[in-house]
């Protein structure tokens, strides 16, 4: 995976902290950055071991983190428990990042979108951009789709600053591409090499 990555310049090769020191080691001395996700899928560990594991993965060399939100308390209506852990994670990442020399870290949120209402969809929007993290992400793909009107709905709800990254499902370069014209700016896939091949036929 690190190898095709680095062969296609994607942005990143996003995957469980475990596999970050080969992946550190893979990507060493090209434009392809390590991603680790946090609290896959459903978010819902403890703050303290959900922080701790993200500093962990910093130190380990992560540069960016897909981190859960907490969906089941979102969904339960604690959207003051939601908020606060997201904020105290952001600000633990962005202190670790300093103090490990790291430069910056992108937090990217997962708000599993498939699970909420529109209502909810905005909210969880909102918790993003008020932590300070820099992306939202529409779903992790475990069960779950990224869809063109989930991520039209986030792009409207999201301030600039703040990016959408569709995830789940996205197989085609068709729906890789209705994503982007929805809005996004990123886009997490386990196809990517598939769709890059179509892409380099339709050139």
């Amino acid at each position: 995976m690190c190898d095709e990555a680095r062969e296609h310049h994607f942005a990143t090769v996003c995957s469980f902290p475990t596999f970050l020191p080969v992946m550190v080691e893979r990507l060493h001395g090209c434009d392809v950055k390590t991603c680790a996700v946090i609290s896959y899928p459903y978010g819902a560990d403890l703050p303290q071991g959900k922080i701790a594991a993200a500093e962990a993965a910093v130190t380990a060399g992560a540069e960016e983190l897909d981190v859960v939100m907490n969906i089941p308390a979102l969904r339960s209506g604690d959207f003051g428990y939601v908020r606060s852990e997201l904020a105290a994670l952001v600000r633990a990442v962005q202190s670790r990042a300093v103090n490990d020399a790291r430069g910056m870290v992108i937090v990217k949120v997962v708000i599993e979108a498939p699970y909420l209402d529109d209502k909810l969809k905005r909210l969880a929007c909102k918790i993003v951009a008020d932590a300070g993290a820099d992306f939202a992400k529409t779903a992790t793909g475990v069960g779950t789709q990224a869809t063109v009107e989930d991520v039209e709905l986030m792009r409207e709800a999201l301030p600039e600053g703040v990016g959408v990254k569709a995830s789940g499902g996205i197989r085609t370069l068709e729906t890789a591409e209705a994503m982007i014209n929805a809005g996004a700016s990123r886009i997490g896939t386990a196809s990517a090499v598939k769709i890059m091949k179509e892409l380099q036929k339709t050139g």
